[in-house]
């Protein structure tokens, strides 16, 4: 127990005890373990949240090693999930880890009881998925936080906190920005990118597959951690 104590020193000596305390009382579900959910989980994880709950069907892949923080060689196949949640052993052995071998899509949903978490992020890809995700969190009154569009962009120093009425620039937001207003959502807070998307240099033919770095998504996943914890701990 020691070990454990030690481990979270440097953030107690910043937020106290009783945040602490919080933090480890905490719940947080994390929907989309990639690029940006990964990095929120581990940021989570090194933060002292005592329960999370890890939700993706993919496997880790070859192409994913450049950006997603599970991605190694000796990873590849593994569901990231199961990956993940490896990973958070070895950080934090008394975190308590659920994990969810599926895509949260409007079929999946009754998976899951919004009520147990005190806060839900929002790092899948699909816009259906969002929003079914958002109209949960807004109906059982749990904070949510969403990505938007990470892929294609170079510039780290571009991402913003907002509410999603106050975005601009990224299509993603837009689209979200429509549907969230039709279904009477009336705030969300995401973190975005106001940089232009970069057209991808594939070569001419190939499927136009978005372009990423170890720097853009990471950081928005860290972003996004940063609000949760403060939001958790009422900083």
């Amino acid at each position: 127990m020691s070990n454990m104590k030690e481990t979270f020193v440097r953030t107690k000596n910043l937020i106290g005890d009783a945040a602490m305390e919080k933090l480890a009382n905490a719940r947080v579900a994390v929907f989309g373990i990639g690029g940006v959910g990964g990095h929120v989980v581990e940021a989570l994880a090194r933060s002292g949240v005592g329960a999370l709950d890890l939700i993706d069907k993919d496997t880790v892949s070859v192409s994913n090693i450049n950006r997603q923080i599970i991605a190694l060689y000796s990873t590849v196949g593994k569901y990231k999930v199961e990956a993940m949640k490896e990973r958070i052993a070895d950080i934090n052995p008394d975190c308590r880890v659920e994990t969810y071998n599926c895509f949260y899509i409007p079929e999946t949903k009754d998976q899951f009881d919004f009520s147990k978490y005190d806060y839900v992020v929002d790092a899948v890809d699909t816009v259906t998925a969002k929003l079914t995700l958002v109209c949960e969190a807004n109906e059982k009154n749990v904070p949510i936080i969403s990505s938007m569009g990470a892929g294609n962009k170079l510039n780290p120093a571009m991402f913003e906190v907002a509410d999603i009425y106050k975005t601009s620039v990224c299509p993603l937001a837009k689209v979200m920005r429509r549907e969230l207003k039709k279904r009477g959502i009336k705030s969300l807070k995401v973190v975005y990118s106001k940089e232009e998307a970069i057209t991808p240099s594939n070569v001419e033919g190939e499927e136009r597959v978005p372009g990423s770095t170890a720097f853009v998504p990471s950081v928005a996943g860290l972003i996004i951690a940063s609000e949760v914890i403060k939001d958790l701990i009422k900083i």
